[in-house]
Formats: C-alpha cells, structure tokens, sequence
C-alpha cells in the first residue's frame, strides 16, 4: 500500500486563504428544483480545453469581428467565414494552417449616408457578411449589409482543390435587398436553391418591412414573389430563424421550402399578445396569380410549432422563441428529422428546450382544416366551410392536377380563398409529445443547435451539439426508455470562448469529425470527442455513456465499427460498468492513502474531486482504535459537503481515523480518495511556536539559525532541507514538535512565495486539482 504524508505546514499560513476561497464555492449538488437536471460528464473551462484537450484550434486572427456566417465546403475541405469587412477562407483540416483574406468593405457614401441616418459609426456603419451560399462547384454566392445597404455577388473559388482561387468578382456586385438584412444584428433566413434565393427577411431602412422573397441568381428571367406587405394575417412582426428545400414526392414539381419563424400570434387579442412558433412552406414552382395575387405567393401557408412540457390539468410549460433549427438528413430525402432548439419569453421561469418533429406531422398539419375568423366577437375559429378544389397549398404538377400547370391556371376562387386563409388550425406536436432535452434554473440560454447521427456498438444515436448565449456548447444525448420519458445526459459542457461571448454560428464536419463554433472572438474548431478525458480503466469509459467512445482493451477512444467485437465495451443505453467491464471493483485497494496532519481547534479540507458530475459523493470515517465504518451525513456538525470535498471545521481528537470518498454511478462504486487524518493536540503545536521565537529554547531562530548542540532541530535540519526530503524518510524518527518545527521556519522563509501564490489563487491561475494535489504545491 502507497502511503504520503501530508504535513500542517498549510495550516500555519495557507489555510485561512484557502478555507475562505473554498467556502465561497456553493454546493449546488443538494439544490432542490422541480426540474431534475444532472450536471455535465466532463466540464472544461477555457484554459482547460486548451491545456487536457490540444487537438482544439481557436482562431483569433481576424481584423474585424463579427463571424455570423459560416460556410463548410467538405470536398474541398475548406471553411469560408465572413466578418465585418471581410471573408476569410481556413483550412477544415486545421484552423492553425494559414488563412486568406478579402477585403470587402461598403462604399464610402454608403457608410456616411448611415452616419447621417444615425447608426453607429463603430457598430453598424460596416459591411457585416451575413451570407454565404454554394452557387455551384466553383462560386459561392455572397451578401453583406453594406453600411445599411445590403449588396451580393461571387466568390470565385477555381478548379484547384489544392490551391482554389479564392478572389471577389466585383463587376457583379448587385443589390442585395430582398436577400440579406439591412441591420448588422436583425434575424434572417436565406437559402439558395435551383438558381433561386429563398429569403426571410425586411427590405426597408427601419426594418419594418418583412417578407419572405424569392429572386433570381444569375438568371435571366429575374422574376422575385413575396408575401404581401404589412398584411398580419400573412406575417406578424417576424423573426425568421432558418430554412430548407425538401422534396414531397418524387416529382420535382412538389418540391417546396420550409420557412421556421416566429411571430407576434393574430389568434392572441391586442391586450395579450404572444409569440408563437411557426412553419411556413411555399412552392418552389409558385409564380403567383393571374388576376389576384400577383407577384405574391399564392401557395403560401403556416402553422404553430409547439415545444411544451406536459402540466397537469392541461397547463403545458411553454417554449414559445424557436432560437434555430437543423434538419437532419435521412436515406429518405422526403422524410427528415427536424430539431428545433426554444427557449422561453416568460420573465420568471427562464429555460430551454430541443424539441424534435417529423415531417409527417408537418404535412399532415398542412393537409389539416384551416383556421378561420368568424361570429360576432370574430374569433379564430376551425374553418368548416368549403374548400376550393385543387386544395389550397397545393404546387401545380400532374401528380394532383394535369391541367393545372402553374399556380397562374388556379381558379379565381382558389386564390381568393388564399388571401385570407393561410394560417392552419391543428399545430405541429413534437415526436414524443414533449422535448428530447429540457435546461433550467442555468444562467445561460441555448441559441445554436446541431445534430450528429452515430452508429454506436450498442445502437445508433442522435448526439445533440448545442451553443450557448455565453460561449459554451453542450454535448447532449437523449436515450429512449420504454413506456417512460427519454433520459437526458450531458456528456461534454466546454467553455468555448475566453470572454463568453454567444455563439453565433456552428458548421459539423460528419467527414472530420469536427465541429466549427463562431463567435465575436473568432472560430473555434472542436473534436467531437474527447474519450481519453472521460479515464484510463474500463469503467470510467462505459460509465461516459459516450456514443463516440468506446473502451478498446486498452484505453478509452473512439468508437469505430471495424474494431474487434471481443475487445468492446460500451453501454450507452444503461451505462452498466459492472456487465461491460469484468475486472470492474471499487478500486479501493489500489487508491493512495494520504496521511494527512491536522491542528486540534482548527480546520482541513479533504479533497476528492469525482471524475463524473453525475455521481453521487458519500463519504465514511472509520476512527482511530476502532475497526467499524460510518457514513458522515451532511447535517453532521462541524462537517460540510462541498463540491470539491469534505470541509471539517473546529477539529477535535476524536475526529482522527481514516476518510473515504466513494462515488456512485449507475449502481457502480468507486472509492475516489482516501486520507489518514491525525490531529495534533494544540497544546503541541503552541509549544512548537514558542520555540520558533525564543533562540534560547534550543531551537532555531527566526532567521534558520541552528539552536544549542543538543537540540533535535539542529540534528536534522542538514538531513531535511526541505519537505521533498522529510517525505522520502518519513515521520518515524520525528516529533510531532520537531515535525512542525521544520515547516515553521520554511514557511516564513517562503513569505514572499507564498504572496505570489496568494495573487495567482486570485486571478484563478493556480487551481488545485486532485492529481495536481502535492505536498510541494500545498507548502511551497
């Protein structure tokens, strides 16, 4: 059995210092919330993620700011991100390789006209790029602001894989309107489809102006069709978030593009206005009316998402801000996933949810009965009366109607019955009735969301990425329990960004397994994981419940399919260490019992810092003289449970024996500490400074001068110089008074250090951790 002793020198200057530091960390284990929510796997701050984790790259090189837009072209292995006055193009394979740079400002009059207008000079008075599109295997279609005065043209990207092009084509620069926003910061949607931009977005100064566009792209017939202004039966105060072009039969002529947003809700009164969630779809083949509706979208309708928590007697907790969507691509073209990430309006409960819909329900709210305002108060009410034939919706195609080959062939009454019926009765319910991951009673929000389908040992999963409105993503995974609520697990929570600024962007690289995070403070380029972090035995890996993880016979590390069946062990779906691994203990026997010295009216901390968030700490004490175990309960006296350990305060005798900590995971134990507390009477330890300021006491003086011939301290100091020394020989030839002597006088001697020390502690850069945790670090 490995022994080391820690002695009490930390008591004599460190200890005042570190109780105080430690008592201000909350213990927020025992905090009781209607939610149940368990803690993250693995949490890294900042300077952890590039010190445990060096395959992450941050780029920071930019001049400008402002990285809102993303564009990950996996072929090529490039990713184009676009700031404030400029576009840059990283290599996907590392974000450390050299970069290259346009510069792209607004034009001088541009800028001075929003001056005028009153923007900020500083803030808004730039041409941010907000979008990047592929166009085709050699283009990507760009548009930025420009000062208030949105403008779009080419990247020119070349043939060359190794060596692209990369340059502006500024003879086609065209106006932007109808396609990118005019405000640096105003929520848009843009996606470029088949030679057209299908966009959600305003078109004025002020921005008051909304719609959903569609123009042309380097075409000839340059024909653009939008909803119809300032119409809030058509839209309301829009906020759009995302957009996508999904197939509805095999016939191109069915294909439409779905439109999420949302809205200030007609159906609500004017004293009660809510935001409601919603999804829109046109025709991608809709050129409008004849008569009616002309240049307008004559096949446009929408309908509520919903993202609720089940209360009782029907009182549902309400996500009600979609923040972003990412549809998941199945073998299915017609039928993928679709995941939205909400969060809430409400100004006293603050959370956030991922929600996740088929496109069955989708289509089947569209093909549902349409809302209608009627009776005398002129309620929304379910329109019951006849529908026009072909169905209201329906994309002109000889899958339904031969004779009818575009949407200007729709009969009069079809397209009246249009202009005022576009918002559907029944809404669109989540898969599972209720959200995949709910996040409460946190002081962040979840703005950003993608998603990675993964083939595991044990079954294929949905892993969740999520960003952050302070810089962090969250790793999360949802697992399915029969005739029960999914189990949600956080495996990965990293603090991104320095200064916590949001996320503004994420790209996921199935190809590289990377993920691509952006933010003000520039790019990030993330592993999607990090297996070796979870541990280095059997247990610790089953225990990550990881789906990208998997314990090889040697180490923890990436799953991948080819792997020898024999070696694997992995358990997402139960996380059970016990069936997995077969030499799986509690490990008691091989964990280092520290022998630790504490002063008698004075207080220690016993550290044990579990490798999971998710265990639950039990510590035992077995005293001294006795060969019987307790657990300590935290409403003992004297005894507090912390985060990072076992705080004990106003030491007595009795209190001496030998301290567990035991961690429980998933029915598996773990003993993750263990100390050998002795407590030195206080008498003992005032005698030992008495002697430390009276030379004559056959001591050493204070300045270290060696005491009369016959004293203990002058017999051992040139044995024991410093602590490293007195370790190595241990305690078995020494006083406890002789002992504390020794680190007495290299305490003071170490005054100046030990300030530093103190300052370093302050600016949160000398964090001890438990294999950190050393004599030399404590008494240094």
């Amino acid at each position: 059995m490995k022994m080391r002793i820690l002695g009490p020198g930390r008591f004599c200057v460190l200890l005042g210092v570190s109780l105080q530091l430690l008592l201000l960390l909350p213990d927020t284990s025992s905090t009781a919330a209607t939610w149940s929510q368990s803690g993250p796997r693995l949490q890294l701050s900042h300077t952890e993620l590039h010190w445990r984790n060096s395959s992450s790259v941050f780029w920071d090189r930019g001049v400008s700011g402002g990285y809102q837009a993303l564009l990950l072209d996996e072929d090529r292995g490039l990713l184009l991100v676009g700031g404030r006055d400029h576009v840059y193009l990283l290599h996907s394979n590392s974000l450390a390789l050299p970069t290259r740079t346009i510069y792209w400002p607004a034009a001088t009059e541009h800028v001075e006209h929003c001056r005028l207008a009153g923007k900020n000079l500083s803030t808004d008075c730039a041409n941010y790029v907000r979008l990047l599109q592929p166009f085709n295997k050699t283009h990507v279609y760009v548009c930025g602001t420009g000062a208030y005065h949105p403008q779009c043209t080419y990247i020119d990207l070349g043939r060359s894989i190794e060596e692209p092009s990369f340059r502006l084509l500024s003879h086609a620069v065209e106006s932007g309107r109808g396609k990118c926003p005019f405000s640096p910061r105003e929520p848009f949607t843009a996606r470029l489809t088949d030679g057209d931009l299908y966009a959600g977005t305003s078109v004025d100064f002020m921005g008051t102006n909304t719609a959903i566009f569609r123009t042309s792209v380097h075409s000839s017939k340059q024909h653009y069709i939008r909803t119809e202004a300032y119409q809030d039966h058509w839209l309301n105060e829009p906020e759009f978030v995302g957009s996508f072009s999904i197939p509805d039969t095999h016939s191109v002529d069915d294909d439409k593009v779905y439109i999420f947003f949302k809205e200030t809700a007609v159906e609500s009164s004017q004293w009660d206005k809510r935001i409601y969630n919603r999804v829109a779809r046109v025709c991608k083949n809709d050129v409008g009316g004849k008569r009616s509706l002309t240049n307008r979208w004559s096949t446009f309708l929408k309908a509520r998402l919903v993202c609720s928590v089940p209360g009782p007697a029907g009182l549902d907790t309400q996500f009600d801000e979609l923040e972003d969507v990412f549809m998941l691509e199945t073998k299915d073209s017609q039928n993928p996933i679709v995941y939205g990430v909400f969060s809430t309006s409400s100004s006293v409960f603050r959370g956030s949810a991922v929600c996740v819909y088929s496109m069955a329900s989708i289509r089947a709210a569209f093909n549902g009965p349409f809302a209608h305002k009627e009776g005398p108060d002129y309620r929304w009410v379910e329109y019951k009366g006849r529908i026009p034939y072909p169905r209201p919706g329906t994309c002109p195609s000889v899958t339904y109607d031969p004779l009818h080959k575009s949407t200007r062939d729709f009969p009069d009454d079809l397209v009246s019955f249009m202009r005022g019926h576009h918002l559907m009765w029944e809404p669109v319910l989540p898969v599972t009735r209720r959200p995949v991951f709910t996040l409460v009673n946190v002081s962040y929000t979840l703005r950003r969301l993608v998603v990675d389908r993964v083939d595991a040992a044990d079954g294929r999963y949905d892993v969740l990425h999520l960003g952050t409105d302070d810089g962090q993503v969250l790793k999360v995974v949802s697992i399915p329990k029969e005739n029960r609520e999914p189990e949600e697990i956080i495996l990965e929570q990293l603090t991104v960004f320095q200064n916590h600024a949001p996320i503004l962007s994420m790209e996921l690289s199935t190809k590289r397994q990377q993920l691509y995070v952006s933010s003000d403070e520039g790019v990030a380029q993330l592993p999607l994981q990090r297996c070796e972090l979870y541990g280095r035995v059997c247990a610790d890996c089953c225990l990550a419940r990881d789906p990208y993880c998997v314990w090889d016979g040697n180490s923890c590390n990436r799953y991948f399919p080819s792997n020898k069946r024999r070696a694997r062990r992995q358990d997402g779906k139960h996380g059970d260490a016990m069936s997995q691994c077969h030499n799986a203990e509690d490990g008691s026997e091989s964990v280092e019992l520290k022998v630790i010295y504490g002063v008698q009216s004075s207080s220690t901390f016993l550290e044990c810092m579990p490798r999971s968030q998710q265990a639950t700490v039990t510590w035992t004490v077995q005293p001294s003289h006795t060969r019987t175990s307790r657990e300590l309960l935290q409403s003992e006296d004297r005894m507090v449970h912390m985060k990072r350990g076992l705080l004990m305060q106003r030491l007595e005798p009795g209190d001496a024996g030998l301290y567990s900590c035991t961690t429980l995971e998933h029915s598996f134990s773990q003993v993750q500490a263990r100390y050998n507390l002795k407590i030195i009477p206080l008498q003992s330890m005032t005698a030992s400074q008495t002697r430390a300021s009276d030379p004559g006491a056959g001591g050493a003086g204070p300045m270290g001068r060696p005491g009369g011939p016959g004293s203990h301290t002058q017999r051992h100091t040139k044995h024991f110089r410093n602590y490293k020394d007195l370790h190595m020989v241990g305690m078995a030839s020494m006083s406890v008074n002789e002992y504390c002597e020794q680190l007495w006088y290299r305490e003071k001697k170490k005054l100046r250090q030990l300030k530093w020390k103190r300052t370093q502690v302050d600016n949160g850069k000398a964090r001890v951790r438990r294999h950190d945790f050393t004599e030399e670090t404590l008494l240094q």
